[in-house]
């Protein structure tokens, strides 16, 4: 086991042994430490049943057959497939998470790509690209959204309301940056891509089971339902439903220990680092005047250096509770902002991994450079939206 374990898995585990350390030492008073774990305690919740959700929802097919049907609504035009599949990554992202995104429907639009004789490169910059992109609607799109809810104070739809707007437009000029470098016939080679034979499903009942799962998850956060709480009932009914049609399907690998070590570990060391200097620093960065556009090109910035949790994480602990404007406009630089370094999210890191087991070659300089054009366009127009509608 210690073997299969990557240099990103030991980092993880470094980051938990180091806040265990804090804490044992007292550099992280306990009460402080007990305090950061029980804020934590829904969100690791959430985590694990999003993230089950969606790996027995691809399990299922759910998501290769909707990438069939949508090549197939495409008849062969780039430009209509180019629509129906920055909508499906936009869904996907705002309803299952950015990782979903990055993780799970990469792999199945990589798969396609083949299939209907499309170039690779676009629908895997097309995912990872509106896995950040497209993550400020909801709570449960991105899990900076979900640390900064307890200090926003408000329900997912009041979220959404807030933050419909600056998503319209970060996801409109993703796809300007889509269409421009990757989507565009100068860029693709070819007028036309041949539709795919669409695949039967496998098993009917489990196909059945992950969709009606996924549909009552996003009711429940129509309603506002705990999202954790809706997150978990969702996984329920697809593990009952494996369990009853296929359990070989049912592994300790659905577990994403990753992330949950990860999120523990961060919620321990930033605290500490706070304590001793961090927090000082980081209100030397945004200022004290708490401009919008500033804040978001720091979280951007420092999401690019460090990865946007910890960076999120950090930044928001200097920020006043009543600034709320201030804390979306860091949400939006955490969001919108890490598509310039391979590790500037998660999900990115995740991109990567998987764009390299299917043999996609991402040309890094490129990679860097049109991904800083899209960060710095995408933070103005973003915040502009947030600022003109707030």
């Amino acid at each position: 086991m210690w073997r299969r374990l990557s240099v990103l898995d030991w980092i993880r585990i470094g980051l938990l042994a180091l806040g265990l350390i804090f804490v044992a030492t007292g550099l992280l008073p306990l009460e402080r430490a007990v305090e950061s774990l029980d804020e934590i305690g829904p969100l690791l919740l959430f985590l694990l049943g999003v993230i089950v959700l969606a790996e027995l929802t691809k399990q299922a097919q759910v998501f290769d057959v909707i990438a069939d049907r949508l090549a197939v609504a495409g008849r062969g035009n780039y430009a209509a497939l180019f629509v129906l599949c920055t909508a499906f990554a936009s869904l996907v992202t705002v309803f299952l998470n950015l990782d979903t995104t990055a993780v799970l429907l990469t792999p199945v639009m990589l798969a396609l790509a083949p299939r209907a004789r499309i170039a690779a490169l676009p629908l895997a910059m097309t995912t990872i690209w509106l896995a950040n992109t497209a993550s400020l609607l909801l709570p449960v799109s991105n899990l900076t959204n979900l640390l900064g809810m307890e200090k926003l104070n408000l329900s997912p739809s009041e979220f959404a309301t807030r933050m419909w707007a600056p998503q319209l437009v970060s996801i409109a000029v993703t796809m300007v940056f889509l269409w421009l470098f990757f989507w565009r016939r100068a860029e693709r080679g070819v007028d036309r891509y041949t539709p795919p034979v669409v695949q039967p499903v496998a098993d009917q009942a489990l196909f059945t089971a992950a969709s009606v799962a996924c549909a009552l998850f996003i009711a429940a956060l129509v309603v506002d339902a705990p999202v954790w709480l809706a997150a978990s009932v969702a996984a329920l009914i697809v593990l009952v439903a494996f369990f009853v049609r296929d359990r070989s399907k049912l592994t300790w690998s659905l577990v994403p220990w990753q992330l949950l070590i990860f999120v523990t570990g961060l919620f321990l060391v930033v605290p500490t680092l706070s304590r001793y200097g961090l927090a000082d620093l980081m209100r030397w960065l945004v200022g004290a005047a708490g401009d919008p556009y500033r804040t978001a090109a720091v979280g951007a910035g420092l999401s690019n250096v460090i990865n946007n949790l910890p960076a999120f994480k950090a930044i928001e602990e200097v920020i006043p509770v009543i600034a709320k404007d201030q804390l979306l406009a860091l949400l939006v630089g955490s969001n919108v902002g890490p598509v310039i370094t391979p590790w500037a999210s998660l999900a990115t890191l995740l991109w990567f991994e998987s764009c390299a087991r299917h043999g996609v070659r991402v040309p890094m300089g490129r990679f860097l450079l049109i991904g800083a054009g899209l960060a710095v366009t995408g933070i103005l127009a973003t915040v502009w939206a947030l600022v003109v509608t707030g």
